[in-house]
């Protein structure tokens, strides 16, 4: 399966919709019904567990931002 990255603005304009929405950061599926705070879910396109929520993942690049 090919590798889809999620960028920084899917995750700003999912949060902003506020819908419940993830991604997997394997193959860069966007699952509706995700918890914001959602960590390592299962993906229903490619089955790893590495759905995260929206805001989850910008808490997640807020940090990592800090640490550069």
């Amino acid at each position: 399966m090919k590798s889809k990255k999620v960028t920084l603005e899917q995750v700003i304009e999912a949060v902003r919709a506020d819908d419940y929405i993830g991604f997997c950061l394997v193959c860069g599926a966007e699952t509706s019904g995700v918890e914001p705070d959602a960590r390592n879910y299962g993906c229903e396109t490619c089955g790893e567990h590495e759905v995260f929520g929206a805001e989850e993942l910008l808490l997640y690049t807020g940090l990592m931002e800090r640490k550069i």
